[in-house]
């Protein structure tokens, strides 16, 4: 992979992360359309991701420092933990099939859509919560899971994780503003343990970059300072901006890419992920 394209792949991980529009779909899509063949794509993802940490953490750096300084009286890094036990659990029970999902690309256009429903839904419950009075600012209990379970949700590529965590904030009745903020900071332990969990499995099996490490350090790098920005940009605006305008954009890619994997330019098949969506449910049996 040259380092154009891992800059432009960290460019694309850093708006899409805090944008809701799927960063994992927009580097799977990439990736497909691109040929890229990497022996460790899912760690490279994870990696990129980390460049979003890094913004995350310069962004809110105040916040951070008020929890690991006062950690009984800021309720936050409490409830950043309770939110992050729903995609904890469901990383366990279905790690295989998961990682098998954000390397393949077979369910990618319909959850590009699904992520354009949620976008919907939630512009709808946010004027409808506006209008009659009933938005909170502070997280609770209640909305950090909430949030959570539908963080568990936005782990499959082509699912906005902000955008499903932005709606599971504003269906618990969080202003948009509120809900995007904890959002965010949501997914510094997600990427933490993501990190760990696809790091040590890959360290198992020897690290073998190769040529791709100059690529994919660049792309790093970009992730942070165009994570950092897109931070800045969405918190500035979610509240003037409707999300439609974001749900439209996600379901006409969703249709580009069914319409390009009926037209072969998307290979993955569909079938292997029907099968072993199968073996899984039998095996739950």
């Amino acid at each position: 992979m040259s380092i154009i394209k891992g800059a432009l792949l960290g460019l694309l991980q850093g708006i899409a992360e805090f944008l809701p529009i799927s960063s994992s779909g927009h580097l799977n899509l990439l990736q497909a359309l691109w040929g890229i063949d990497l022996s460790n794509q899912l760690l490279f993802n994870i990696l990129l991701h980390v460049g979003t940490l890094i913004a995350v953490a310069v962004v809110f750096w105040k916040d951070w420092i008020a929890m690991i300084a006062h950690p009984i009286k800021n309720k936050t890094l409490l409830l950043l933990v309770l939110a992050s036990l729903p995609a904890l659990v469901g990383k366990v029970l279905f790690s295989d099939q998961l990682d098998f999902l954000e390397t393949h690309n077979g369910l990618l256009g319909i959850c590009f859509l699904f992520t354009g429903l949620l976008l919907m839904l939630t512009q709808w419950l946010s004027e409808r919560h506006e209008r009659m009075k009933l938005e909170k600012q502070q997280v609770g209990v209640g909305e950090a899971l909430t949030m959570g379970c539908l963080q568990a949700i936005g782990m499959l590529p082509g699912i906005s994780r902000s955008g499903s965590t932005i709606f599971g904030g504003v269906a618990a009745r969080l202003n948009r503003e509120t809900a995007a903020k904890f959002s965010f900071m949501m997914s510094a332990p997600a990427i933490v343990g993501s990190l760990l969990s696809e790091g040590m499995g890959v360290l198992k099996e020897g690290v073998q970059f190769g040529s791709d490490l100059p690529a994919i350090i660049v792309g790093m790098v970009v992730a942070a300072i165009s994570g950092y920005l897109a931070i800045r940009f969405f918190l500035r605006i979610i509240s003037k901006v409707s999300l439609n305008w974001f749900a439209l954009y996600v379901i006409i890619l969703g249709i580009l890419v069914i319409i390009l994997q009926m037209m072969g330019v998307i290979t993955d098949t569909p079938t292997e992920i029907i099968n072993l969506s199968a073996q899984s449910a039998v095996s739950l049996l």
